[in-house]
């Protein structure tokens, strides 16, 4: 069973793909990591993200393993583990740069499905649309912005103390406008996708309402 899980940033995704992953014994797949390794490579190797060409080379050049179960997902880049290092500000800037670069989507879009043929809960931006447009189920996962900032605003705040709920609002709205109006692969909702709005709602009645669509549907 493939499950696609699309959003914007701060809808859930990741949370939820790891619980209905586990719920489900399926591998889990965080496709945006995938991103933000790309990101810290281009970064450590000083490349300009202007430079599309060298970036694309490097996207299909480098290295990347996902490892672990739902929990403990590590990230994998050139055989370091860079679980943590990925999460940081920098990373996440440069991913929002790196992944709207066509080629560098080309050349995650084959590793996602080449992973994914095993089985799995995929979370991303693309996976309903683009990288598994005949998934069994899929999930659009959205909330209202100021909700959304709201929740990445606790991530922030233990990678940067000095972060502010506006700049984290500032830095979804940014990204929401990028993701939409990309070139190649844009965030939109597949045609079949089921929309779940989690404003105000619960993680286990999100989780429990996935559930309930996955059970009906197989």
């Amino acid at each position: 069973m493939i499950i696609a899980i699309d959003g914007p940033a701060g809808s859930g995704k990741s949370t939820l793909g790891r619980m209905l992953a586990r719920a489900l014994n399926l591998l889990y797949i965080d496709t945006g990591s995938m991103y933000r390794a790309v990101a810290l490579a281009t970064l450590e190797t000083a490349l300009d993200p202007a430079n599309i060409e060298a970036v694309t080379d490097l996207a299909h050049r480098v290295d990347i393993k996902l490892e672990g179960d739902p929990d403990s997902l590590r990230v994998w880049l050139d055989g370091i583990d860079v679980t943590e290092r990925i999460r940081e500000d920098d990373i996440t800037a440069m991913s929002s740069i790196v992944s709207s670069i066509p080629g560098v989507r080309r050349a995650m879009v084959a590793r996602q499905r080449e992973i994914g043929k095993r089985g799995a809960v995929m979370n991303g931006r693309d996976i309903g649309t683009v990288v598994f447009p005949d998934a069994d189920i899929k999930f659009f996962l959205d909330a209202a912005p100021e909700e959304r900032a709201a929740r990445r605003f606790i991530e922030d705040k233990q990678v940067n103390p000095c972060a502010t709920l506006e700049q984290t609002l500032a830095e979804i709205n940014e990204r929401d406008r990028r993701d939409s109006t990309r070139a190649d692969s844009p965030l939109k909702i597949a045609d079949d996708a089921i929309v779940i709005d989690s404003t105000g709602l619960s993680i286990e009645a999100v989780l429990n309402c996935m559930l309930d669509h996955v059970h009906r549907n197989n």
